[in-house]
């Protein structure tokens, strides 16, 4: 058996970024753009979104999340990937909130 490795994936991210009138950052968030051979469209993956503490419950995630996927609609995403760690209830809400289902599990390998 012969394992062949093979560049075949591109793709492309888009911060999103949200700051007060002064330029304080108040969250944050990325979609990373993927393609792969089995689809002709590409899916996006939600990363990293961040609102800071002081900001948190006033729609501040709502407001980002709803652009980020708005954006992959427009760039014709067959769909959009979240993942959020186990002990986050109030986010899991939010996302369940604005349409997200939850879907299998995230495994994870830090190095």
């Amino acid at each position: 058996m012969k394992l062949e490795k093979s560049k075949f994936t591109n793709g492309t991210g888009v911060r999103f970024s949200l700051t007060q009138e002064d330029g304080t950052e108040v969250g944050r968030a990325y979609l990373y753009i993927l393609y792969n051979d089995l689809h002709a469209e590409p899916f996006g993956f939600m990363e990293d979104v961040y609102i800071h503490e002081e900001f948190q419950g006033q729609g501040y995630g709502t407001q980002i999340i709803n652009a980020l996927v708005e954006e992959a609609r427009v760039r014709g995403c067959y769909k959009l990937i979240g993942t959020s760690r186990e002990e986050r209830p109030r986010v899991h809400a939010l996302y369940e909130k604005l349409g997200f289902t939850k879907y299998g599990r995230e495994f994870r390998m830090n190095f």
